[in-house]
């Protein structure tokens, strides 16, 4: 069992920290370990490890999954005792939990151990690996550190926690999308889907923008030229269109939509696939010199 680990004060202010903990029994206040690691620039800068006497029962179960038993938390402090640390380490930060578990443990503790709630800004990483690669059939953390590469003992507070770290540090270089673009809410598709003209260049359409909500300035503008705007690609799909201010930057033709859309195209399905200043070009060129839509390079 990995002894408790001395907290790091010297350390550069992390981007973002990452918590994970283990519990002693079905209550999820029962935390028994809690493992934290800051990142900055994509690298840890600083480790935090303790086991804690969760002051309940611990079930056959859970130690079994982690391995913890009473005999390995007699001695370690409480919950109470270390909620300073971990505040320190978690308040007015981002905070990554693969899971939201982690988030509604600590929620619970201090409630049980009378202690202060700690406030920060909490990210899932499983939301973000599932943005990031919708392809895989799972993304248990320990299926993500098997097609990452990364080395992880699972059940183990820091090294689940160095793993989710990973995770999020994979996601960014994979996607080009920054911390705070995984902040922002996962539903961008917008309010509902402007009414389209009854006349104009795109009469008949329908397009699903990539990157941006269907009732922001581009699907209005295409709604305008008689444009049904889609909320997903499917087989009645006739344009995919790459906003401008997507957030993928050079990877946009890895997103699920984008590969949905190729695909379609595979199989047989007239969808064009165009950037956002390619499709201006063509509705605002005269209807006697609109030239055919073409791809944009993957």
């Amino acid at each position: 069992m990995l002894a408790s680990l001395p907290v790091e004060t010297a350390s550069p202010d992390p981007d973002f920290v990452v918590v994970d903990v283990e519990t002693a029994c079905s209550r999820v206040s029962s935390i028994c370990q809690i493992g934290i690691v800051g990142f900055r620039g994509g690298a840890e800068v600083f480790a935090y490890e303790t086991l804690v006497d969760p002051c309940d029962d611990f079930s056959p179960f859970n130690t079994r999954i982690h391995g913890i038993s009473c005999d390995h938390v007699a001695g370690q402090p409480t919950f109470a005792h270390i909620h300073a640390t971990i505040d320190a380490h978690l308040s007015r930060r981002v905070t990554v939990a693969h899971s939201y578990f982690d988030k509604g443990a600590l929620a619970a503790a201090c409630r049980v151990h009378d202690r202060s709630a700690i406030e920060t800004t909490w990210l899932d990483s499983v939301r973000v690996a599932k943005r990031a690669w919708p392809e895989l059939p799972s993304h248990r953390l320990n299926v993500l550190t098997k097609f990452l590469g990364v080395r992880h003992k699972h059940h183990d507070a820091l090294s689940d926690a160095r793993a989710a770290g990973m995770v999020i540090v994979r996601a960014i270089d994979h996607t080009g999308i920054d911390l705070a673009g995984w902040l922002a809410p996962a539903n961008t598709r917008g309010g509902a889907a402007p009414k389209p003209a009854a006349e104009g260049p795109l009469k008949d359409e329908r397009i699903y923008v990539l990157g941006g909500p269907r009732d922001g300035p581009l699907g209005l503008r295409l709604a305008q030229a008689g444009a049904r705007v889609t909320a997903s690609v499917g087989v009645s799909t006739t344009m995919l269109v790459v906003s401008n201010d997507q957030p993928f930057g050079r990877f946009a033709h890895a997103s699920a939509p984008y590969r949905r859309a190729e695909e379609l195209r595979r199989a047989g399905a007239n969808i064009a696939i165009l950037s956002e200043d390619e499709l201006r070009m063509r509705i605002d060129a005269p209807s006697d010199e609109v030239a055919p839509a073409r791809c944009v390079a993957g």
